[in-house]
């Protein structure tokens, strides 16, 4: 069953926060992870703004979502994020 990585961040440092940006897409992939939103323009339908920048990935599980969370990789790019931006992480299970 596929699943979403919903990433919510609020990036402090856009210089360092690149940084972090350029290591990501390559660990995703290794993992069968896609990019689907990545940033961007966003209009809020309903409901307060937020200046949070939007990230949505989809892989083939959930299980997949947290090997790559947890992989060696991803874990020493979250140091290259850290002081750049506060973010929450959220594997959600999809419909097939």
């Amino acid at each position: 069953m596929p699943a979403y990585l919903l990433v919510r961040a609020t990036v402090t440092d856009m210089e360092q926060y690149a940084e972090y940006m350029k290591l990501t897409p390559a660990i995703a992939e290794k993992y069968g992870g896609e990019f689907l939103v990545r940033g961007g323009d966003k209009v809020v339908l309903e409901g307060p703004d937020t200046p949070e920048r939007i990230v949505l990935l989809k892989f083939d599980s959930i299980e997949a979502v947290q090997r790559m969370y947890n992989s060696d990789e991803y874990q020493a790019a979250i140091k290259v994020r850290e002081g750049a931006a506060e973010a929450s992480f959220i594997a959600i299970e999809g419909a097939d």
